[in-house]
């Protein structure tokens, strides 16, 4: 039994250390060592054991895990709201890759840092994302203390970062070589679909994953033309495609998933790949509905992701989860079917699991890192108070949250950002977003 002092003990009304009513503890308190959680008990068991360790106390906060956002582009913040209400593949071909094709290194940085801030100040503590000028995300990362999985999107026709595909490849792989040893940076490979990668290509990509251990993350099956057009080249669904290719496995994490056959289903559940559900994003462009439910009862691990704030138009976990839970109830006409703590789940630790963290991320337990977050109950949406991960699924925002911690580091306290200059960053996007307008014109 580990007896040294934790180095501080964060205390509240309620730690919530699963997405289970049933783990609640009332008066509750974690003692963290460094980037690790080393006690969960109650207050006064881990004050009595702890006589002398700084008490952080919240009288009316709730202690929980912080969220995990498992497919953003987070440096599209730069794009919200400016080309909305069109099907994806005209928002996409006409509006965003243009605008992409102008992107700079330091716009995708500012940009990502505007998702990073509004990230920490909803709560999410870890995220996965795929996008252009990912050496930029992947310093963003580094600078604000957030836990990130960044990736650099590649397609077989030239890109605005690094041109070529060749120059693709060793862009990726010297990522891979800086980031390595880094606590709170993992690196992706990123084929961004099955209609814009090539079989070789996303072969390739599969064979450099597995060369460094790297998570293999993909666009899939997100709407019908995707379908269509995969079915048409190579006479097969995308799901079915990536099998042929022998490139679904436990490392493969799916974005979007939306149109599935049974058959998709028993692939990716047998496969053990891990699917992100993007229920917001996938609504608002009209790509359908996930069947979610069915995947959850394949066996399917899901995850939830906010997609890109061009198209979504926020990194609001806590949105998410509102949304996720009450759609599927009315694509079902079932109002138990994803219910709140399986919702939670999915945004905790099934995040966790989706980036192969699953042992050190997602719950408040012994020797997991400390990434948390404190809400605030005290207000009048959050009482009465009857069971939590309801709360959390159907009635918090992320404004609620008032503090959050990455590998047991304050990165906001009393909604303050303290990795972040929130105000100078405001100024810079507001300019931005003016030659960004230049640029579309």
């Amino acid at each position: 039994m580990n007896t040294t002092s934790p180095d501080y003990l964060a205390a509240a009304r309620y730690v919530l250390p699963t997405h289970r009513q049933t783990s609640v503890i009332e008066q509750g308190a974690i003692g963290v060592s460094g980037d690790t959680i080393t006690a969960v008990d109650t207050l006064d068991a881990l004050r009595s054991k702890f006589p002398e360790t700084e008490v952080i106390w919240e009288e009316h906060g709730l202690i929980m895990p912080g969220l995990i956002n498992t497919h953003t582009h987070a440096a599209m913040s730069c794009l919200r709201g400016l080309a909305d209400d069109l099907p994806l593949m005209d928002w996409l071909e006409k509006h965003i890759f243009p605008i992409e094709a102008e992107l700079s290194a330091e716009m995708v940085f500012q940009s990502t840092l505007l998702s990073i801030a509004e990230m920490i100040r909803s709560g999410t503590t870890s995220f996965c994302d795929m996008y252009l000028f990912s050496k930029e995300v992947a310093r963003a990362v580094d600078s604000t203390g957030i836990r990130g999985w960044v990736g650099e999107v590649l397609y077989d026709f030239p890109s605005p970062c690094y041109g070529e595909m060749a120059n693709g490849i060793a862009y990726l792989q010297e990522m891979f070589a800086e980031y390595q040893d880094n606590e709170l940076v993992t690196i992706t490979t990123d084929p961004h679909s099955v209609y814009t990668c090539s079989p070789d290509l996303l072969t390739r990509l599969g064979a450099l994953a597995e060369e460094n251990n790297s998570l293999y993350v993909i666009h899939l099956s997100e709407n019908d033309v995707e379908v269509d057009t995969c079915r048409q080249r190579y006479g097969l669904r995308p799901v079915e495609h990536l099998d042929n290719l022998g490139l679904l496995g436990s490392n493969t994490l799916a974005s979007h998933c939306v149109k599935l056959t049974t058959t998709d289903m028993e692939l990716l559940s047998k496969r053990q790949v891990s699917v992100a559900h993007c229920v917001e994003s996938n609504m608002k462009l009209a790509s359908g509905l996930a069947p979610t439910v069915e995947m959850l009862r394949h066996g399917i691990n899901v995850s939830l992701g906010t997609d890109g704030s061009a198209s979504n138009n926020d990194v609001d976990m806590f949105s998410e989860m509102n949304s996720v839970a009450q759609t599927h109830k009315a694509r079902c006409m079932d109002p138990t079917v994803m219910n709140a703590e399986t919702t939670l789940a999915a945004a905790t630790i099934g995040g966790a699991h989706a980036l192969g963290r699953k042992r050190t991320l997602g719950t408040l337990e012994v020797g997991k890192k400390a990434d948390f977050i404190v809400l605030d109950l005290d207000q009048p949406h959050m009482v009465p108070l009857y069971n939590l991960p309801s709360h959390l699924t159907y009635v918090a925002r992320g404004s609620d949250v008032i503090h959050s911690y990455v590998n047991g580091r304050p990165l906001m306290k009393n909604r303050q950002l303290l990795t972040i200059d929130e105000s100078k960053l405001l100024a810079t996007m507001r300019k931005m977003a003016k030659n960004i307008v230049e640029l579309r014109n």
